[in-house]
């Protein structure tokens, strides 16, 4: 074994190679080997023997909308990474909007870092925002260090992050094509929303047909088209519509460079079972019937869908009133995004190296993360350490989210996350975190 400052060891390691015992040796911060498990530390090495638990890479998760500064009150880096590494993930990347200033200058960028800045319990990078009027801040945004770029096709409910028009989104595209830059798309055709009756009072299927799924699929068709045409590289964010999977496979095979996530609360949660006046289960788009639900889960098994990411977007209390058409959107889930897709995945025969690949590996492939994401040689020491047949209750008061709101509220869920571990060093033992250690990370070059 080569010279190392810590040894894990444990019979469960999910490596590219699949899950084996095996003891993984760290130095500097980084993974220096994976060896047998039985292989003699050295000399003067810290070991931490696992036992059956199961290592995981540290998962990264890059749909975040941590909403600092200007909207603190919502969440803020200290809360917000601070349930990340409660959960098991180790890097994340901020959405450019719900902030103030949203991420659309680099001016914005320097405000934004500075919020971060010593507050992180983990690594965060930033992602910049398209908006109309900002394509001559594009290219200086990628180069100050931003992963790519945000737009929304519809209203993004902030007066300061409009959406792009079909003009506005082939410029701000064209644009990013020519330095091979990432576009990631909230993908709903404004159209239909507007002709789509309007969301009001406490039932959730008024709001349900608020957000059509056509609206879903003809924006991606649409962005597919332009995609193609420009060459352009594209993600669509947050996907819910099941029916979208061919034309997204479909382009795929065509060549197009376009890549897809879904989100845990999509893959978990049901329209069947919300009640009446929960808006804690708003989000947009909706969480979907269980017949869509399932066609979700075959994308994932058969590689449409790329990634699962949280779609993390918090709001104080009083803004989730009990009506669907005033109440804000969004799902905290940062805490609880592992332990409820293992949940899921169980059942339906899917593994910890699959759960590893959408959470962990791909997401960082996405954002050109080479070093997170996996437990081999090189990457940086990022760790989840799980009990993946030990099971808990969800209570919103143990969440470590600035607002206690949760659609999982009661939920008995399959994964109890140990301890996590960034670059090394035990920054959640199950119960306590450690003070903030997470750097803030720029676009790798050439991605």
């Amino acid at each position: 074994m080569s010279e190392a400052e810590l040894v894990l060891c444990t019979t469960r390691v999910v490596t590219p190679q699949g899950m084996r015992a095996a003891s993984v040796s760290v130095r500097d911060g980084r993974i220096a080997a994976v060896l047998p498990y039985d292989a003699r530390p050295p000399a003067g090495a810290r070991v931490e023997d696992f036992g059956d638990d199961v290592l995981l890479p540290g998962l990264v998760d890059t749909h975040v909308h941590v909403n600092d500064p200007g909207r603190a009150e919502w969440e803020g880096f200290r809360s917000a990474t601070g349930a990340a590494a409660a959960g098991g993930i180790t890097t994340l990347v901020d959405m450019p909007l719900n902030s103030l200033p949203p991420t659309t200058t680099v001016g914005h960028l320097d405000t934004k870092r500075a919020a971060a800045r010593g507050a992180a319990h983990i690594d965060v990078g930033f992602w910049g925002g398209a908006v109309p009027g900002n394509v001559e801040d594009l290219r200086p945004l990628l180069d100050a260090g931003v992963f790519g770029f945000k737009c929304f096709l519809s209203p993004s409910g902030v007066d300061e992050f409009p959406e792009l028009g079909p003009e506005q989104l082939a410029a701000a595209l064209g644009e990013i094509a020519r330095f091979d830059g990432l576009l990631i798309v909230h993908a709903e055709d404004p159209g239909h929303l507007e002709r789509a009756p309007r969301a009001s009072g406490p039932h959730y299927a008024g709001f349900l047909a608020s957000r059509p799924r056509a609206g879903e699929n003809d924006a991606i068709a649409g962005l597919i088209t332009l995609a193609e045409r420009l060459a352009a590289r594209v993600h669509v964010l947050h996907l819910s519509s099941g029916d979208a999977l061919p034309l997204i496979a479909a382009a795929k095979r065509a060549g197009v460079r376009i890549s897809v996530e879904t989100c845990p609360h999509f893959l978990t949660l049901t329209a069947e079972e919300v009640p009446d006046g929960a808006t804690e289960f708003k989000c947009c788009p909706p969480i979907r019937e269980a017949a869509n639900q399932e066609a979700l889960w075959q994308g994932l098994a058969d590689g449409t869908i790329d990634c699962v990411v949280s779609d993390h977007s918090p709001a104080t209390v009083d803004l989730k009133t009990a009506d669907f058409g005033t109440a804000w959107g969004g799902i905290s889930s940062l805490q609880l995004g592992l332990p409820a897709v293992w949940t899921a995945a169980r059942r339906r025969g899917h593994t910890l190296e699959d759960v590893a690949r959408w959470m962990a590996t791909a997401p960082a492939a996405l954002a050109g993360l080479g070093h997170k994401g996996a437990i081999e040689p090189g990457r940086d020491a990022d760790f989840a350490v799980l009990a993946p047949e030990e099971t808990f209750t969800v209570d919103p008061a143990a969440l470590r989210h600035r607002n206690k709101i949760t659609a999982y509220a009661g939920k008995t869920l399959h994964g109890v996350v140990r301890s996590t571990w960034l670059r090394g060093r035990r920054i959640n033992d199950g119960t306590t975190l450690t003070e903030p250690t997470g750097r803030l990370l720029e676009r790798p070059p050439g991605h």
